[in-house]
């Protein structure tokens, strides 16, 4: 993959401090340098010392990633919601973990997308995550089709640059018109490598909700996440006394058709890496939530 630029300031600098400027990381420069990509300066190939002047043009060509043989292909449909040559979005079903571990080594959505990009033979095969959701959780996953747009995706979230919005159905009645901050820290349950608590020496999480529908079994909220805590939704609406409907680790107990905590992320607001376009991608309710709002009239 190809990506160039011109260098525009007065001051004479090395190639590599000017790839710094666009994201490329020492890592990256060194897979340019040793695994078949090249560094051109007006199509004429250079180290990364060279020294650039005005009206340079820099190009570099980034080797291809070849796919890890540990996570296998599966052959499985995916619903995607936006693709290009840079990202990939799909919409999770629930059921199926987003990245391969001990407990889930296939069948997972890193699977399944590593099925798709074998089939469509494309050339960069490894898998880049950029934003997982639980088992259970359905909706708006975000992936990286090569290491350089993970990394400016990765610089995104660091820099709170992207928006996610997810919509729940938690226990109990919240009156319409409600607008909070939960500001809780969090951090993991003694003993449990799982489970997370509310607990004062926990990690800063910020939860912000607003009531959407109010109902006598539950209420539907929209929420923005403004950090990324493990289970950060679910322990934070636990810890008001408000569960979310069947999250039976945190509290929450099955209302048909609802068996799975009743999580979805609607909406992924950010700026493509590389055109700097806005973009808004955004996932209707899964069936089983519009199943149960059905059931509240």
């Amino acid at each position: 993959m190809k990506f160039s630029w011109t260098y525009e300031n007065e001051e004479a600098i090395q190639v590599k401090q000017f790839l710094r400027t666009k994201d490329i990381s020492r890592a990256l420069l060194a897979k340019i340098k040793f695994n078949g990509g090249l560094i051109l300066v007006n199509d004429i190939e250079k180290n990364a010392i060279y020294f650039l002047k005005k009206g340079d043009q820099v190009t570099v060509v980034i080797p291809d990633e070849a796919g890890h043989e540990t996570t296998i292909p599966v052959h499985l449909p995916i619903d995607i919601v936006y693709e290009d040559e840079h990202l990939l979005i799909v919409n999770k079903p629930s059921g199926v973990a987003s990245i391969t571990s001990q407990v889930h080594p296939s069948g997972t959505m890193a699977n399944r997308v590593k099925g798709y990009y074998v089939a469509q033979n494309y050339p960069n095969q490894v898998i880049h995550i950029v934003t997982r959701l639980d088992r259970d959780t359905t909706g708006l996953m975000l992936f990286a089709k090569h290491g350089y747009a993970h990394a400016k995706m990765d610089i995104q979230l660091r820099k709170k640059q992207m928006t996610k919005k997810y919509q729940a159905l938690i226990s109990g009645s919240i009156p319409e018109g409600t607008h909070q901050m939960i500001d809780a820290p969090i951090g993991r349950v003694e003993g449990s490598l799982m489970e997370r608590q509310v607990r004062p020496d926990g990690k800063v999480a910020q939860t912000e909700f607003w009531v959407a529908s109010c109902f006598e079994e539950g209420t539907l909220v929209d929420i923005q996440l403004h950090t990324g805590r493990t289970h950060q939704i679910r322990v934070h609406f636990a810890a008001i006394h408000h569960p979310l409907i069947g999250d039976d680790l945190y509290g929450g107990k099955n209302q048909e058709p609802v068996e799975r905590q009743a999580l979805h992320c609607a909406k992924l607001v950010f700026h493509h890496p590389f055109t700097g376009e806005l973009l808004t991608i955004e996932s209707p309710l899964p069936q089983d939530m519009q199943g149960w709002l059905a059931n509240q009239k």
